[in-house]
């Protein structure tokens, strides 16, 4: 499967139509998913009524949009209209919204073909999809190994060529993650740029939606769409989108212009060897382009994780409250009260990763433990947010591996909640701090896994990320190698 760029390019010239462009990714879903299992929900049919409407444009002599009749995933926590949106949970496994959420309503609006609801750890609280009640996504390079989570799907869709782009969600890493482990490129905007309403809330403070391509330029592409204000979204920033796609360049600033900082703490136990050699080799890379290396300290970043395990599941206790059989989703009839009824519902209905996070975020809410836990987290995701304040005085992004091993294999930490924790390391941080930060392909270990290097910008600095993050793919190419299922 082509680029944007090349399709767009096919479509205008007329080489090809989107209703050929939309077949074929409907032909590579149908192939694969028995293998993959990458979607929840395929939109055969509304996917090719989209693709007729551009071609019916493109016969009228009519111009396209650079995404228009462009094969879309979506990761299934996005609302859509008439289409099932399940959050991968039981407990809305026929809760069909009657509203789309306004990333849908932009793609809509691009001309964009939605092909499917992508798969997803259940509520989005997983880091290998293991945990959606429905299915787990697999890894298009190994099929023995998870996607990453809690946007497999979309990662694995993207990798396996099954959807051109993809969006995902990251809260603390959901899309960074699970694209070092499918070896694309994911990014989590700075929190407020893509609106997040029509978004299932997981923990409202961390939650933000972001690109998935097969490259920095398509993911570019696919990010100036979505972003922009939203007066729906209380937390939505009211600042002009730059036209990302249009600033890259195959070359760096010139030399010593671009100061990137190698964040120390990310270096040490826990790091596979194949992972921090290509990460080094990468940076390597990138001073050889011209780039000022320098190696910059967080002593902070370490707490991220117990600081994180505090505040997402606090508010995931508040945000899951509304699934109570009442309103909509799944309700279990059989009680003799209200209160028995909510019980049976949420224990038949939430999966163990979602119970698990409720109970500690419920705790550490609770009175006599709201100081101790919950406030002290919010004061270390204070001094979280200086480390990077501090970090970026000394220079323009910083560096570190995206995760601290290759994709694992399937059901190897289910067993063990900490482990799964621990793939979030070098993620969380950033969700954090409210920045914006990238995941690039930057190698593979010896069993052909690939390993993603992340690239951390200050606030709403996703312009200079993509800026890096596409001289380096275009010196190494590490995009052009493709999965064997592909």
């Amino acid at each position: 499967m082509a680029s944007i760029r090349e399709l767009h390019h096919q479509l205008v010239s007329k080489e090809r139509s989107a209703v050929e462009i939309t077949q074929e990714v409907l032909q590579r879903i149908e192939a694969l998913e028995p293998k993959l299992h990458s979607f929840l929900c395929v939109t055969a049919e509304a996917a090719l009524e989209q693709a007729r409407r551009v071609d019916a444009k493109i016969a009228a002599g009519e111009e396209i949009g650079v995404l228009e009749g462009i094969p879309v995933g979506v990761k299934d926590n996005m609302c859509t209209q008439g289409i099932p949106t399940t959050c991968a949970s039981r407990i809305l496994e026929n809760f069909v919204p009657p509203y789309n959420a306004t990333v849908v309503e932009k793609l809509a609006a691009a001309g964009a073909v939605i092909v499917g609801k992508t798969n997803l750890d259940e509520f989005a609280m997983g880091s290998s999809t293991e945990n959606s009640a429905y299915q787990t996504t697999v890894n298009p390079w190994d099929l023995t190994r998870v996607s990453g989570g809690s946007s497999g799907g979309s990662a694995a869709a993207v990798a396996a060529q099954e959807c051109v782009v993809a969006l995902g969600s990251d809260t603390g890493g959901s899309i960074r993650q699970p694209a070092a482990l499918c070896g694309v490129v994911g990014m989590k905007p700075t929190y407020g740029l893509v609106s997040r309403y029509g978004l299932v809330a997981y923990a409202s403070s961390l939650d933000q939606i972001g690109p998935f391509g097969r490259s920095v330029e398509d993911a570019a592409i696919l990010l100036e769409t979505v972003a922009g204000y939203d007066p729906k979204d209380a937390t939505s920033l009211k600042v002009d989108i730059p036209q990302y796609s249009q600033t890259l360049k195959p070359n760096l600033r010139p030399k010593g212009r671009l100061r990137i900082g190698v964040i120390q703490e990310t270096f040490g136990q826990g790091l596979e060897p194949e992972v921090e050699t290509a990460v080094k080799n990468a940076i390597e890379t990138l001073q050889e382009l011209g780039a000022e290396i320098q190696v910059v300290s967080c002593p902070t970043f370490r707490y991220g994780l117990p600081c994180y395990y505090i505040i997402a599941p606090s508010e995931a206790s508040a945000n899951l409250a509304r699934y109570d059989g009442v309103k909509y989703g799944m309700r279990v009839p059989d009680a003799e009260n209200l209160v028995e009824m909510y019980g049976k519902t949420r224990a038949a209905g939430f999966g163990t990763e979602v119970k698990r996070r409720i109970v500690i975020g419920t705790y550490a809410l609770s009175a006599g433990y709201y100081d101790a836990y919950y406030l002290k987290a919010q004061k270390v995701r204070t001094l979280i947010k200086r480390d990077f304040d501090r970090a970026f005085a000394q220079a323009d992004v910083l560096v570190c591996p995206t995760s601290p091993t290759t994709a694992f294999k399937v059901g190897e930490k289910t067993d063990d909640p900490l482990s799964m924790y621990l793939s979030d390391l070098m993620t969380i941080p950033v969700n954090l701090a409210g920045l914006p930060a990238l995941s690039v392909p930057c190698g593979f270990d010896s069993q052909g896994l690939p390993i993603g290097m992340q690239i951390i910008g200050n606030v709403l600095q996703e312009s200079t990320l993509f800026e890096v993050a596409y001289a380096y793919e275009q010196s190494v190419l590490w995009s052009d190698r493709k999965p064997s299922l592909s």
